[in-house]
């Protein structure tokens, strides 16, 4: 039994066809054209959901089900996407437009952060968990907590957004109006900004040399640069670390997750991330020495997690 994920994003849409197992068979992508109106999406993705079936060898009739993920405020119950900027939607039927264009029956909408952790959830880093959050370190700190193997995102469908609590009052200003918010330190958005600040304060840090190598200022040139030694980029370094690890403490200590993975592109750095981040972890955790503690992972499944997480909804 095939089915289908669909990963909606501002500049590309990808298609998955995922088996029984959990496993990709296929995957197809087209780019978005949102400026082209809402009805022209759901029509690429109509077609690429069809052209999934037709290189598989199966017809429409035989895939029982779509999921797709999508950015934005959505709304699982009715398949409407209620506010998506990037994609310049308000209040669209997704869910019915693509039912309408490719006879799937079952078609199911979900914020893709949420579908993400679902993804990792069943099938990657907290594969076999009652109680699993992921953590996406990307332009903002996206999240989602998967209970039992069903997202909870509370009764207005927005639960999850991990990145909007504050962990410093009066802080960074953050994109949603206030100040302090945890993905206004731990994004890579944030990061980036840090290193920036950092620069400017030390011409002679190897931060310089490192942006020009890379040809721009990344979630990378800190990390790079305090591997070099630089005492600079290592106190940019510590204090993200510090504050990720705020927030993460402040996630374990409200929902006790068996597994909390973290994904994104600063995930990438591996030990360089994790040995730090976890000793400043167990230092502030609330629960010590009974039981199961949370296990801190990297997310495995990279751009498929939300793909397998739609195909799973």
């Amino acid at each position: 039994m095939y089915r289908i994920g669909i990963d909606l994003g501002g500049t590309k849409i990808a298609a998955a066809l995922v088996d029984e197992e959990n496993r990709i068979v296929k995957k197809l992508s087209v780019p978005t054209d949102p400026e082209r109106g809402s009805d022209c999406v759901a029509e690429n993705i109509s077609r690429l959901a069809l052209g999934l079936c037709g290189e598989a060898g199966v017809s429409a009739g035989d895939i029982p089900f779509m999921g797709i993920a999508a950015p934005g405020a959505i709304n699982p119950e009715t398949g409407y996407i209620e506010r998506a900027h990037n994609l310049m939607m308000e209040h669209f039927p997704i869910a019915d437009k693509v039912r309408s264009l490719t006879g799937i029956k079952d078609i199911r909408v979900e914020n893709d952060a949420n579908a993400a952790a679902l993804g990792e959830a069943v099938a990657g880093a907290a594969k076999g968990s009652r109680y699993s959050v992921m953590i996406t370190l990307g332009t903002g700190v996206g999240g989602g907590f998967i209970i039992e193997g069903k997202v909870y995102s509370g009764f207005n469908y927005t639960g999850g957004e991990f990145g909007h609590m504050v962990i410093r009052a009066g802080g960074r200003q953050c994109n949603c109006g206030r100040k302090g918010c945890w993905e206004a330190y731990s994004s890579a958005t944030a990061l980036i900004a840090m290193t920036r600040e950092a620069m400017d304060g030390d011409p002679g840090s190897e931060l310089h040399k490192v942006a020009a190598e890379l040809g721009k200022v990344s979630g990378k040139t800190a990390f790079i640069a305090a591997r070099r030694g630089d005492a600079t980029a290592q106190k940019v370094v510590d204090h993200y670390i510090e504050m990720l690890a705020c927030g993460i403490v402040n996630v374990i200590n409200l929902l006790q997750p068996d597994v909390l993975s973290i994904g994104g592109g600063i995930s990438n750095e591996g030990d360089g991330l994790m040995i730090p981040l976890q000793k400043q972890i167990d230092r502030e955790i609330f629960i010590h020495g009974i039981g199961k503690s949370t296990e801190i992972r990297i997310a495995k499944l990279g751009n498929d997690a939300g793909l397998i997480g739609a195909a799973n909804l």
